[in-house]
């Protein structure tokens, strides 16, 4: 059985606990990389899952539910990093898993878009670190970039957002110059689409007026085992939900 690993920006999990227990029991991942928790404690426990998190005051914060034993290696990105955006763990099966809640960075111009590029560039540097040493990771969870026009409903709608400059996506491209590989594209290629993100103003979600913001990206040894990627749209269609839906990765054990 392949080694199945979702991410998804639950946007609160105090408000959508169930959502996420639905979602586990309907495709039982391995493990999942949650964002954007919110809270200073978890909200819920889930029956079968093990669980970890770096959490924020009412902002922020990222969990690890996993079914597979694992340890923390790292709950920040490094000392110069006060908000809850950034977990590290290594699985008892070998794998390392990276959740990231990356900074949204609006509006342009202002220290939010500087604090941005700045923890972008930090995370390159950790990358790095890890491709050196010949670490097998995943790095998966909202990177609030929207890396290709494909992966926008109307690239003329973004032009002024911080998801979109060219300083936001080159980031992201210096991680796949790492020798990175972005799982959806390399199994879904082209585009548009598929989205993870549809805003809840505008009636988005009906018209899929969407982006792709949520990656999973693999070092070459994970990418050499991997077996299926697939946006799951169906959470975004649940009441009340998050205005994120779940990213899944599937690799060979």
């Amino acid at each position: 059985m392949p080694l199945t690993i979702a991410t998804w920006n639950v946007n609160s999990l105090k408000a959508r606990a169930a959502h996420v227990a639905r979602f586990l029991e309907a495709r039982a991942p391995d493990a999942l990389l949650l964002q954007e928790v919110k809270g200073e404690t978890l909200a819920a426990e889930f029956p079968g899952y093990e669980s970890a998190a770096t959490l924020q005051k009412a902002y922020n914060g990222v969990a690890v539910l996993a079914r597979v034993p694992f340890t923390v290696v790292r709950a920040r990105l490094d000392a110069d990093d006060p908000q809850a955006r950034y977990l590290e763990v290594a699985l008892s099966t070998g794998e390392r898993l990276i959740n990231i809640y990356a900074p949204n960075g609006n509006p342009v111009g202002s220290e939010k878009f500087t604090y941005k590029l700045a923890w972008l560039k930090r995370l390159y540097h950790r990358v790095q670190h890890l491709r050196e040493a010949r670490v097998p990771f995943l790095i998966a969870g909202d990177f609030n970039i929207i890396p290709q026009d494909a992966d926008c409903y109307d690239p003329r709608a973004w032009v002024g957002d911080a998801l979109f400059q060219p300083e936001s996506r080159a980031a992201y491209r210096a991680l796949l110059h790492l020798g990175l590989t972005d799982a959806l594209r390399a199994r879904t290629p082209g585009g548009p689409g598929p989205y993870t993100f549809w805003s809840y103003r505008g009636g988005a979600w009906g018209a899929n007026k969407g982006i792709r913001i949520d990656h999973a990206l693999l070092a070459p040894a994970l990418a050499d085992r991997l077996v299926s990627c697939e946006v799951d749209a169906g959470p975004r269609g649940w009441d009340t939900p998050s205005d994120h839906t779940p990213l899944i990765v599937e690799i060979e054990t």
